[in-house]
């Protein structure tokens, strides 16, 4: 009898439990595989010591200034007869391929690690929620939201967007991640974020722009704008980072420089990363939005429009439209890493045919904090596809949650 009882409930918890049990299987392989780490082994980070030492061990240098040791400097007529020292060996940079032991020591490495996991773990349980819904028909099952399963993975995606935009929200108050001006741009941003927002949320915008926001209340459509502000604020300086790296990867520079250039398949991935982001935000557009779908018909599923979508289609359209570009975005958060790591290079490249005597100083110091700050930047281009993909399935999800 109590064998009976215990069969009964499993099978009518069996979706819960199968969740749960993903995802602590996933938490563990996670932590024994090295998942979040993948994404950043093997990028080309780059060193300039101070003294370069005669011997280097096997470590090659990846560039070094042009020198002839043999020929002799040809005196130049007309100018002081000082003579300045400098030493080649200061001028070179040394390549280096990371590894998760130098990763480890990177700052905000773990709320890297964190949110990369919980963002991991929530899609894995939709993902699987969603196979055994089609497994019985497309349909949730009777009981509520947490024997159906829905509720499981919409509370994981709402942590991981709740982690992510904390951690986010830290490293942009990080003092040497970014210059002073940014950071003041950056509180423009918001500020201008926020009024948009609140524009948004409060109608006037409506002949413009397409949002149903009628069914909040005065409260609500104020947090959506404080919101809207936060996350303009927080994201303006990755969206700097991001357009560095598309002006670096592209050779906008036209510097010709073989180490920081990128093949065709990264180039491709830079361009069509920015169309990614582009295309989706035309959907929300009135005037272009009409043209797909008609707001005043009788019946809101109703085939009407030109390219004949209904109401509902229209919406999915454009939540699966958000899910493609971030998919996409995450594909191109390695090669603008790899950009931003050549940024350095590109600066020390700068500084060295600047002047006769270079002052290499400004270009070390440059060099050291991409370095040191690479999960920092991984976090901020990580956040911009996660947050917009995880907040639609987030609002699909919680529509199929019956309490």
């Amino acid at each position: 009898m109590q064998q009976a009882l215990v069969w009964q409930s499993i099978q009518v918890y069996k979706i819960p439990i199968l969740e749960i049990s993903l995802a602590v299987s996933l938490t563990l392989l996670s932590t024994l595989l090295r998942f979040p780490a993948l994404l950043l082994h093997g990028l080309l980070t780059y060193i300039q010591p101070d003294n370069a030492p005669s011997q280097n061990g096997g470590v090659k240098a990846a560039i070094r200034r042009p020198s002839d040791g043999n020929a002799e400097p040809k005196p130049r007529k007309g100018k002081s007869k000082e003579k300045f020292e400098f030493d080649e060996n200061q001028a070179q940079i040394f390549r280096l391929k990371l590894d998760e032991g130098h990763l480890q020591s990177r700052l905000y490495f773990k709320d890297y690690w964190y949110s990369f996991t919980y963002s991991l773990i929530s899609f894995a349980c939709l993902s699987l929620h969603k196979y055994l819904a089609a497994g019985e028909g497309g349909e949730e099952r009777d009981g509520g939201a947490f024997v159906n399963g829905s509720l499981i993975p919409a509370i994981l995606i709402l942590i991981g967007i709740l982690k992510l935009f904390v951690s986010l929200g830290k490293v942009s108050f990080e003092r040497s991640a970014s210059k002073r001006s940014e950071k003041r741009f950056g509180l423009v941003v918001g500020v201008l974020g926020f009024v948009l927002g609140f524009i948004v949320c409060s109608g006037f915008a409506g002949s413009v722009l397409d949002f149903d926001l009628n069914s909040l209340d005065g409260y609500g459509k104020f947090f959506i704008a404080f919101l809207m502000g936060c996350i303009g604020g927080f994201l303006y300086m990755a969206a700097g980072k991001n357009a560095r790296s598309f002006w670096i990867g592209t050779d906008q520079t036209r510097s010709n420089l073989s180490i920081i250039s990128c093949g065709g398949f990264a180039k491709t991935i830079l361009y069509g990363n920015y169309i990614s982001v582009a295309l989706p935000v035309l959907l929300w557009i009135r005037p272009l939005s009409e043209i797909l779908y008609k707001k005043d018909s009788g019946n809101a599923d109703q085939l009407v429009g030109r390219l004949g979508f209904a109401r509902s289609e229209f919406v999915n359209l454009r939540i699966w439209s958000l899910v493609a570009s971030a998919c996409f975005q995450l594909v191109a958060i390695r090669p603008n890493l790899q950009m931003f790591l050549n940024e350095a290079v590109l600066s020390w490249y700068q500084r060295l045919h600047a002047s006769r005597v270079p002052d290499l100083d400004f270009s070390r110091a440059k060099v050291f904090l991409h370095n040191h700050f690479l999960c920092l930047v991984g976090l901020q281009f990580f956040a911009p596809p996660i947050l917009p993909g995880q907040s639609a399935i987030l609002r699909m999800q919680w529509k199929s949650c019956s309490f």
